[in-house]
């Protein structure tokens, strides 16, 4: 249940080069880089809902339950399947470009994106609990 909760962008760290790679345009990128997302998650046992929430008021928002595939979507609108694992308290799944990992550690969601094409490239989001 360390997950549950409302979280807030503290800090990210290679968001600029991470994006790019995505093909995200400058003008997107300039205006989300300094962007306070929340991230929202329920846990039920190995079910999660996990929402992000960005200041223009979108919102993605998916369902998922440890270990089983899912339907999940990216803020963009890309619709795929995936599963999340979790070990040793860290949630892992697999998006279109790149892999996500999610754990608590000192109090603080960290989610560490790395691009599946260029595997040094990395996006660290901190998050503090609100």
């Amino acid at each position: 249940m360390a997950f549950a909760g409302r979280w807030e962008t503290e800090t990210q760290e290679g968001y600029d080069e991470f994006c790019k790679l995505l093909g995200i345009p400058d003008e997107t990128i300039e205006k989300g880089r300094d962007y306070k997302i929340i991230t929202e998650v329920t846990q039920d046992g190995d079910n999660f809902t996990w929402g992000q929430v960005y200041p223009t008021n979108a919102k993605v928002t998916n369902k998922f339950t440890i270990g089983k595939e899912c339907d999940m979507e990216t803020i963009g609108g890309k619709k795929f399947k995936a599963t999340v694992h979790m070990e040793g308290g860290k949630l892992s799944a697999s998006f279109p470009n790149y892999h996500q990992v999610s754990e608590i550690s000192g109090g603080k969601l960290i989610e560490v994106n790395t691009l599946t094409q260029a595997g040094s490239v990395v996006l660290k989001r901190t998050s503090r609990k609100l």
